[in-house]
């Protein structure tokens, strides 16, 4: 683990890695989180797959989990270990923000149900919506109430947690977004892709969707650039600053 200056650090559990020619062109997955919180200090990467240790919950102001091509339904010896310290974290404290693998690994831990989507993989750049409950939310209701997102993700959560409140839906995904106890979120949007890493995530699994019989040209050009991944990040450093 990396510790840079800050007081109590943002916490990244970092579960997994990019492929390597994504890391040789654009870096790995905690890389895309902090280029889009640009000038924040304080961080701490926590590589789980590679060691089960995660800091104490007084030590740091808040977590994010990272994206993974790992399944959830796997139940890895690191992501099992992973649930159990979220599950430890209080009802209503520590700021934590769940990212695709990380929100349905949330989702589990706390007793819901992940799975793969009956519908196949949801890939590109697609619309999503607020829930009224999400116009309210302190994270989400900063958002328009309709935006769109990148996405990447074969799993999903099938049921969510017991005692969620659904924040985001759309017409493919009817849980993009979660919170549990006012300060645990999930999203199974990429807020931290940009649409150059969007496009080569279809790249890369271009062969597999063309046997599915998926329309990949189209898949391509629904990719836009957008500022709402960034402005969520950012929203969401800013609740963790009570923490710091």
């Amino acid at each position: 683990m990396e510790q840079t200056s800050r007081k109590k650090p943002l916490l990244i559990i970092k579960t997994g890695s990019a492929l390597p020619t994504l890391i040789e062109q654009m870096g790995d997955f905690d890389d895309y989180i902090l280029n889009q919180l640009p000038g924040i200090t304080g961080t701490l990467v926590a590589p789980v797959t590679e060691r089960l240790q995660l800091p104490a919950y007084e030590e740091i102001s808040g977590v994010v989990i990272t994206g993974s091509h790992a399944m959830v339904t796997d139940r890895a010896e690191w992501s099992e270990f992973t649930a159990g310290w979220l599950r430890g974290i209080p009802a209503g404290s520590l700021p934590v923000l769940g990212i695709c693998y990380g929100h349905q690994l949330l989702a589990y831990a706390l007793g819901g149900d992940v799975g793969y989507h009956p519908q196949g993989v949801e890939l590109g750049t697609t619309a999503i919506e607020l829930t009224a409950a999400g116009r309210h939310d302190p994270l989400l209701g900063t958002m328009p109430l309709r935006f769109i997102a990148h996405v990447a993700h074969a799993q999903t959560v099938l049921r969510l947690p017991p005692g969620a409140t659904l924040l985001a839906r759309n017409e493919f995904e009817p849980h993009h977004a979660f919170v549990v106890n006012g300060n645990l979120w999930g999203v199974q949007f990429h807020p931290e892709f940009t649409a150059e890493i969007e496009q080569a995530c279809i790249a890369e699994d271009e062969q597999a969707l063309l046997r599915a019989g998926r329309d990949v040209a189209a898949i391509r050009a629904s990719v836009q650039e957008n500022p709402f991944g960034a402005q969520l990040l950012q929203r969401f450093w800013e609740l963790t600053q009570a923490y710091a």
